[in-house]
């Protein structure tokens, strides 16, 4: 496939995404929330969830697809409720409304703060620099050599490559984002060093991907939570949410990777988000028991969370990428970007 055709493609989806925003912006907004305001942003996802579909290299379909797929059409479902980022008192202007409808952005939560239980950290803009290194010997080296490394060391690598691309990718965005809005709009963090995690619960809730865990929070485990507590006890409807939760994720991770590889799911990606969907409830519930009477050492936590991420990524998340090559092409593809 011509890039330049695919490029002039990813283009075309943007300028359409734009368009679309802009007349939600327009009429579904002046509409009274609830059920009116949903059937006038109806048309619109369907036409989200198709335009992706035109785009056949990875690193334009996968931002296709988690902006408009995945962020998009969970942020127009909550704008239909006057819930999410696109609901503001007083109305946002427009550039805002297309920012945060369309990149992985959230506007600061006054209530939102980052902690790091470990007693070191570096700036930020050193810290990506080191990041982006590293990314770049994983592509142009590392790799290279997949075919006389042990199983678990690809599955590492390959790990690594998609949380320092993502990260990476996800900051560029967000200083796009400062350019068009103006330095001083404040946007949520979007990582928060997960490496560093000391439970399931930490990884997934505060510090993997939070641009998509504060949708899947809004949306999904808000809702489930407030309608299952009253029927059920507290910690009760809390792990419903979180296994139902990690479920959807885990329903749009399938649908993600079909997007980037075109291959009909094997479902173990969504057997994955399952697991840890079962896991992190038995988590919390076992906290709620315990109630800080026994706590393990936050080093000793800390490795046994990744060990068990890298187990279970390698076991199932990352099984019918690796079968179909998609750790390849992606390579490729990058290693191609580098070199420019």
């Amino acid at each position: 496939m011509e890039d330049g055709e695919e490029l002039k493609t990813f283009i075309s989806i943007w300028i359409i995404a734009i368009l679309s925003i802009c007349y939600c912006y327009l009429i579904p907004a002046r509409i009274s929330h609830g059920v009116p305001r949903l059937l006038s942003l109806l048309p619109i996802i369907p036409v989200f969830s198709i335009l992706p579909l035109q785009i056949y290299t990875v690193h334009l379909a996968f931002p296709a697809f988690f902006f408009l797929v995945w962020l998009g059409n969970f942020k127009l479902l909550l704008f239909a409720f006057n819930r999410g980022p696109l609901s503001s008192t007083p109305r946002l202007p427009l550039r805002t409304f297309i920012s945060l409808a369309l990149l992985p952005i959230n506007p600061k939560q006054s209530h939102y703060k980052i902690s790091n239980p470990f007693p070191f950290s570096l700036p930020k803009p050193i810290l990506l620099s080191v990041k982006a290194a590293i990314l770049a010997v994983i592509v142009l080296h590392a790799y290279e050599y997949k075919e006389n490394l042990h199983w678990t060391v690809v599955i590492v690598l390959y790990f690594t490559y998609v949380y320092l691309s993502f990260e990476l990718g996800f900051a560029i965005t967000a200083i796009l984002a400062l350019i068009f809005l103006g330095f001083d709009f404040e946007i949520d963090p979007q990582f928060n060093e997960p490496y560093l995690a000391t439970s399931l619960q930490d990884f997934w809730g505060r510090r993997w991907n939070l641009v998509s865990s504060s949708i899947l929070r809004a949306s999904v485990y808000n809702p489930i939570r407030a309608m299952c507590t009253p029927t059920l006890s507290r910690l009760h409807g809390q792990m419903l949410a979180i296994f139902v939760t990690f479920v959807v994720s885990g329903l749009m991770h399938e649908l993600m990777f079909f997007y980037m590889m075109r291959v009909w799911p094997t479902w173990e990606v969504t057997w994955f988000f399952v697991l840890h969907g079962l896991c992190t409830a038995t988590e919390v519930a076992v906290k709620d028991v315990v109630n800080g009477r026994f706590r393990l050492h936050r080093m000793v936590s800390a490795l046994l969370t990744l060990v068990f991420m890298f187990m279970t990524a390698g076991w199932l998340l990352l099984a019918q990428p690796l079968k179909n090559g998609l750790d390849i092409k992606v390579i490729n593809e990058f290693s191609i970007l580098l070199k420019i």
